[in-house]
């Protein structure tokens, strides 16, 4: 059961709570939404970009963060008349998402593809470093 805390929401917010209501504008991570699996000694991320094209996504890894950019401009009307809207629901802008992988990832251990508004990033997982022990002499005085 739904509590409203007071009569304004009680009276008005099924109304605003409507997905016909509102204006069309969700968070970035609605708009990019991501699966990410693993498998086999690599971790796949699926990321939804629809809409998008190839050259219109970017993905940059800068200490330890992969970032991933999404940027699409609103088409310019050539008619010479404004279009008026009556309801507009796909994203025009910049989007973007960012996953901490860390220190240890390069870019050589990151695979990228893009295919019908999805973006799938296979990074290598790292293989856990052998701590080598060096042996030393510590000299005893007498």
């Amino acid at each position: 059961m739904l509590v409203r805390k007071n009569f304004f929401d009680d009276f008005f917010g099924d109304i605003f709570d409507d997905p016909f209501y509102s204006r069309g504008y969700a968070p970035q991570t609605q708009l990019m939404k991501t699966d990410i699996r693993e498998k086999d000694g690599q971790y796949l991320l699926e990321i939804e970009v629809p809409g998008y094209s190839r050259e219109d996504v970017k993905a940059e890894l800068k200490d330890g963060y992969l970032t991933i950019t999404a940027d699409r401009k609103e088409p310019v009307e050539t008619d010479g008349e404004k279009t008026k809207y009556i309801r507009r629901e796909r994203y025009y802008g910049t989007m973007k998402r960012t996953f901490y992988l860390g220190e240890e990832i390069t870019e050589k251990e990151i695979h990228a593809a893009f295919r019908d508004g999805i973006l799938r990033i296979i990074i290598e997982k790292p293989q856990p470093k052998k701590i080598e022990v060096e042996k030393t002499s510590i000299p005893i005085e007498g």
